[in-house]
């Protein structure tokens, strides 16, 4: 009677990761999710406040900003067990970048669009002197248009690191990083 032997050789492939870039990657991407999930919180406030209805974009903006902190969440514990596999980040950062570029396009309507748009107003209201309702009135709108202007400027930065990071991912599966 012939024993049979079985030998089972494992073999895991390692991706290497460029360090830098990926973690100026995920600071950038971070700041821009939070601060996009913060200027958008802030303009529902807002439209409470003042007891207007609130655009589809604002709740929109804050589920994308909450579903980036969440994916850069995982993204770190996989690279905590150096387990972040290219196949992973290609995906989602695809599912951000179709959801980034979406907000992108609604808030440059929104921002820029035909008349009635919010720079159309920014621009009309002007400055008072003196310690009134008037000044505090044009402190608060200045400080709301500087908001769109930042967050419209922030989804621009996310949406290009977005599309970086599927590159990235794809190079570092073909072991085609420098």
């Amino acid at each position: 009677m012939a024993t049979e032997v079985v030998r089972v050789v494992e073999r895991r492939r390692k991706y290497h990761w460029p360090e830098a870039q990926l973690n100026i990657w995920l600071i950038v991407v971070a700041a821009a999710s939070a601060t996009e999930l913060g200027i958008f919180a802030y303009f529902m406030e807002v439209q409470a406040t003042t007891r207007q209805g609130v655009p589809w974009l604002f709740p929109y903006m804050i589920a994308v900003g909450s579903l980036s902190l969440l994916f850069l969440t995982v993204l770190m514990v996989l690279i905590n067990q150096r387990q972040l596999l290219p196949g992973i980040v290609v995906l989602g950062t695809f599912i951000l970048f179709v959801l980034w570029l979406t907000g992108l396009i609604e808030t440059s309507i929104e921002l820029y669009g035909p008349q009635g748009s919010v720079n159309y107003y920014c621009s009309r209201y002007r400055k008072s002197a003196g310690p009134s309702q008037a000044t505090l009135a044009y402190l608060e709108t200045v400080g709301l248009c500087n908001d769109w202007k930042a967050a419209f400027s922030l989804l621009i930065v996310g949406t290009v690191f977005l599309l970086w990071m599927m590159v990235m991912a794809w190079q570092v599966n073909r072991d085609d990083y420098e």
